[in-house]
């Protein structure tokens, strides 16, 4: 009986792959993509990423039955999960920047700005993520070298890419289909075509029927625009039956190393929250893809194939810092520095005098009495740093106090880099609380605010509701002590699961050139939701609650250490071993 089942195993597998060698061949000689040289020896391997997807939100998904087949593949121990740290800022290109090129320094959020040009940047933009990739991949491989990249942002170094924001490539996927040779492509997968054009359908129909009834039902939530019927589809059926035909593709043609993003998760959870209708559908559509992927894999040995799923980052649930309170925090901002602030209009080169600045230091004297502790020893701070400025340097041209209400506010989910104008170079805690005397006491009392995080003289200063955390420029050597750290009141970070963890990544993000001059996170409220700064009921970026803690799952017989993962970064080393 085992002779005989082994045999219909084998000759099950003999006719898939004569099924997928034919099939694929024809595809790929139409697509004008020959079939690559392969050594059977050479392992390659698969990521599958989907966006957003928290470890315990991946595991509520599996109970649940929303992802069978990533089920099965644990539970035939095909593959094991972890859980893995992604690093601060929780974020897709720190996270693929790291995974591919091992080095996401100074991505210090989604969104930021850099004072010296002017700029803003948005990880949006092909060209700006280009010169991204081209800075944290100086002198470093990437991980798909010789393979491809879809719906990603940076390419890894990859042949071909496509939807990849980061890749100007000479070879594109469909770049030799013309006219009628999309028609074949499809007939030649006539259940995809009449899958893309069902799901097409309906996507279009629940939108519909969702806009019918925020007519009647206040309060609907209906976020997406008036193309978003439109928009659904193309992310939630279209970019994804093209990526997954794509990985297909490849698998036959055996490339080396094939990376893809399946981002429709993140995007609809971001709006609809984690445990909605919209974010689980799209969830169990990923997993349908990987089945696909997956069983060509195992089933075309051209070349074996490690296969990866993964998460670049979660999700936390969130709350508007709008809805909350009634205004962005651009706007708080605003209002808190246009009261009780030093004012001097001027214009061309005039620089504030000596005698403004001592009238400043009385000035600070009298607000010092009138703040809380916390508020008064930033104050304090202040106070030092200008005496000793009128001692030293009594003309300091580095203001430009015409500037003083310039500023940048760039959200990230539930962080946000605030840049003041005032100066071209990042500020010290003492400056800013110098010219915005009142701003730094009324961030950190107000209620949706859970720290604020700057720099004084080179080191770090994390500031909370009930006390201050100061830590020194470079962390301790490994078995040193813990000198320069100081503890004002309680650990701002006590209430995290790993402070010493979060302290570490805090140290770093504020030593990047770009963040801002001072970095806000939002509140964690006790229900285990953080206050965001955009508007979403689901966010990342900032620090607090899954969006810290991805998963991953990786091939049953490999031992990963994961509990040394404390940055997207510390992955690379395993992939890059693949080259």
């Amino acid at each position: 009986m085992t002779w005989l089942t082994r045999k219909i195993v084998d000759l099950f597998n003999a006719l898939a792959n004569l099924y997928y060698s034919r099939k694929y061949a024809a595809i790929a000689e139409r697509m004008g993509l020959e079939e690559g040289q392969v050594n059977a020896q050479e392992r390659g391997f698969i990521i599958l990423q989907i966006d957003g997807l928290a470890h315990d939100h991946l595991l509520e998904a599996m109970a649940k039955g929303h992802t069978p087949y990533m089920k099965r593949l644990l539970d035939k121990k095909a593959l094991k999960l972890a859980r893995w740290r992604c690093g601060l800022p929780s974020t897709t290109p720190a996270a693929q920047a790291g995974i591919m090129f091992g080095n996401n320094f100074d991505i210090p959020a989604f969104r930021w700005y850099e004072k010296e040009s002017d700029t803003s940047v948005v990880c949006k933009l092909p060209g700006l993520v280009k010169a991204m990739q081209d800075r944290v991949s100086a002198g470093r491989q990437g991980i798909l070298r010789g393979g491809s990249s879809y719906v990603t942002m940076f390419d890894g170094d990859a042949r071909l890419s496509l939807f990849t924001l980061s890749a100007i490539n000479s070879q594109h996927l469909f770049e030799n289909v013309r006219g009628a040779g999309f028609l074949l492509l499809f007939l030649l997968s006539p259940l995809r075509m009449l899958r893309v054009i069902l799901l097409s359908t309906w996507e279009y129909v629940v939108d519909l029927g969702k806009r019918f009834v925020a007519l009647f039902v206040p309060g609907y939530h209906q976020p997406f625009s008036v193309l978003s019927p439109f928009l659904q589809i193309i992310t939630n059926v279209v970019f994804r039956e093209i990526q997954t035909f794509a990985c297909l593709i490849d698998i036959y043609r055996g490339m080396p190393a094939i990376y893809t993003n399946y981002y429709s998760y993140d995007e609809v959870a971001h709006h609809f929250g984690l445990g909605s209708a919209e974010a689980l559908k799209a969830l169990r559509g990923i997993d349908n893809q990987i089945k696909q992927i997956d069983r060509m894999r195992t089933q075309y040995r051209k070349r074996h194939y490690d296969l990866y799923i993964l998460a670049d980052h979660g999700l936390t649930p969130s709350i508007p810092f709008k809805k909350a309170y009634g205004r962005t925090l651009g706007q708080y901002i605003t209002e808190q520095i246009a009261e009780g602030v030093f004012t001097d209009e001027r214009g061309g080169e005039e620089r504030p005098s000596a005698a403004k600045a001592l009238f400043l230091l009385e000035e600070l004297r009298g607000i010092e009495a009138r703040l809380s502790e916390r508020g008064a020893s930033l104050v304090q701070a202040a106070y030092r740093f200008v005496d000793k400025r009128l001692v030293v340097d009594d003309e300091d041209d580095s203001w430009d106090l015409s500037k003083r209400g310039d500023i940048v506010v760039r959200n990230s989910g539930s962080m946000s880099h605030i840049y003041f104008n005032v100066a071209p170079r990042p500020m010290n805690l003492s400056e800013i609380a110098l010219i915005y005397p009142r701003l730094l006491n009324k961030l950190i009392e107000h209620q949706g605010i859970g720290l604020v995080v700057g720099r004084e003289e080179g080191e770090v200063v994390i500031v909370g509701k009930d006390g201050t955390l100061t830590l020194p420029p470079h962390p301790p050597q490994i078995g040193g002590a813990r000198g320069g750290e100081e503890v004002r009141g309680q650990n701002p970070l006590l209430f995290l699961p790993e402070p010493e963890l979060a302290a570490s990544q805090l140290r770093q993000l504020a030593s990047f050139p770009h963040s801002g001059d001072i970095i806000i996170f939002g509140a964690w409220c006790g229900d285990g939701e953080v206050i965001c700064f955009e508007d979403q009921v689901a966010s990342h970026g900032g620090l607090g609650g899954p969006q810290d803690y991805p998963f991953i799952m990786y091939p049953g017989e490999l031992d990963l250490d994961l509990e040394e993962v404390t940055n997207a970064k510390d992955l690379y080393p395993h992939f890059a071993a693949y080259l």
